[in-house]
């Protein structure tokens, strides 16, 4: 079999020149060709994905986090051409919360995953705001998500605590915003702290946010938190992100849907996939097994 594989030297600790000699022999052991192309830019991997010749590959690869994972599906998506290979994500971030799905977060059990040619269906989101269109395979936040995220942005020194003292930090903050969401066609016109949209159960570095959810189900889970909850209150829910219980404390509801609309009073930045990018107002809509991964 023949992959490509793009590295991104700035993931995570920036140990993926480690991790590449760890699994480069394993694929050589095996016989298959693995061209390295190591991203030199942000925004590379999401090029290469879009514009390479896919012919006569068998699969793209990347050793990053997160981010390089979600630069990979938006090239993939983007292609002119409908080839659309397999993807096979290494970890090498500091999150990697789609492969806690996959149960996949050691880089050995992953190129592993890759080598036996595993490979399953997973849907992807399509999120349309003004002037932009992305796509999704972790989540899409607004409110407090985003607020943490932007914050956690600037303690990346911190490694992956940085979303848990990011957290306090902004719920000693808290502010409610007011917005109509509008969930399969019926719409809500309320306060909310915050809302967050899975396509994978786990986000962050294992945290459950969205228990129900299933990477192959057409559907996105959305975590709705009432702008009424107070300070005390989220503090008291934090811990349960770690293992899903959050979403039986009466402040929150859970919706399973095939898409969903949110405008707020303002316009106001999103968290796609662990990044800042675009603003509401936005659609969303569940592209059924859009493309498939090794897992």
């Amino acid at each position: 079999m023949r992959f490509i594989l793009v590295v991104n030297p700035q993931s995570g600790k920036k140990q993926s020149a480690e991790i590449l000699q760890r699994i480069q022999p394993m694929f050589e052991s095996r016989g298959h060709d693995v061209s390295v192309i190591e991203t030199a830019y942000a925004g590379h991997a999401r090029e290469l994905a879009a514009q390479l010749d896919f012919t006569d590959y068998d699969g793209f690869l990347a050793l990053g986090g997160d981010g390089t994972f979600h630069e990979v599906v938006n090239g993939m998506m983007e292609r002119k051409d409908p080839k659309r290979l397999p993807i096979g994500l290494i970890p090498g971030g500091s999150g990697n919360s789609f492969l806690h799905d996959l149960d996949l977060v050691d880089p050995i059990n992953a190129a592993k995953a890759i080598i036996e040619g595993r490979t399953r269906p997973v849907d992807v989101v399509r999120t349309e705001m003004p002037d932009l269109v992305l796509h999704s395979i972790n989540l899409i936040g607004w409110g407090l998500v985003t607020d943490v995220g932007k914050r956690a942005e600037g303690m990346r020194w911190l490694g992956p605590s940085r979303y848990t003292i990011a957290s306090i930090i902004e719920i000693f903050l808290k502010k409610s915003r007011r917005a109509t969401l509008v969930v399969d066609g019926e719409p809500f016109l309320r306060e909310f702290t915050f809302i967050i949209a899975c396509n994978s159960l786990h986000v962050g570095k294992g945290m459950k946010m969205a228990p129900k959810a299933k990477l192959d189900d057409g559907l996105i889970d959305i975590l709705v938190v009432d702008g009424g909850i107070t300070r005390r209150r989220l503090l008291s829910v934090l811990p349960k992100l770690f293992d899903g219980t959050h979403i039986h404390e009466p402040e929150v509801i859970y919706y399973q849907a095939s898409g969903f609309s949110l405008s707020p009073d303002r316009d106001e930045p999103i968290n796609i996939d662990g990044e800042m990018i675009g603003t509401t107002p936005l659609s969303v809509t569940v592209l059924k097994h859009a493309l498939e991964v090794f897992g």
